[in-house]
């Protein structure tokens, strides 16, 4: 039986070239010169951390960061998880910001039950941070995929790992 995963993974690569990228527009603006604003990238712990003088100047940074990531990989703004703003030393501020890998258990949840109140012949299940549904046919598949896609919109997932 024909079968295929619904996964959450993010292109790490995009998002350091994001990160990147925001780097070079803060040293290029006037209006950051002489401050401590910045963007930093674990990847190891899957954290962004932006670093500003001010509430103001960390949303400004934040203004230029989320464009960037969005240019690089569509709906990666939805994954993140804004932490507290935290103040550092002074008048200075950082927030990190976590990157959530994987369907969490509740959307996980909830998309199996959007599958099986649709009355699609389709078998869903949680394995893990994905959702592995299986059909008899591919055209139900698709439309699982259609279904999906058109009512889940606040967190990005992507679908793949086709088997037939």
């Amino acid at each position: 039986m024909p079968s295929f995963d619904f996964s959450s993974e993010v292109d790490m690569v995009a998002l350091k070239n994001a990160v990147d990228a925001t780097g070079k527009k803060i040293v290029g603006r006037h209006d950051f010169k002489g401050t401590s604003a910045k963007v930093e990238l674990n990847e190891k712990d899957k954290v962004i951390t932006v670093f500003a003088d001010s509430d103001f100047q960390l949303d400004q940074v934040k203004t230029i960061l989320f464009p960037e990531m969005e240019k690089k990989e569509p709906d990666c703004v939805k994954r993140l998880d804004q932490q507290a703003v935290q103040k550092v030393s002074g008048d200075k501020v950082k927030q990190d910001l976590k990157i959530k890998i994987g369907i969490e258990s509740e959307l996980a949840k909830k998309i199996v039950k959007l599958l099986k109140d649709s009355k699609l012949k389709v078998q869903a299940a949680i394995q893990g941070d994905a959702v592995r549904v299986t059909g008899a046919k591919r055209d139900v598949l698709q439309e699982a995929i259609a279904l999906v896609t058109k009512n889940i919109t606040d967190f990005p997932i992507k679908h793949g790992n086709y088997r037939d």
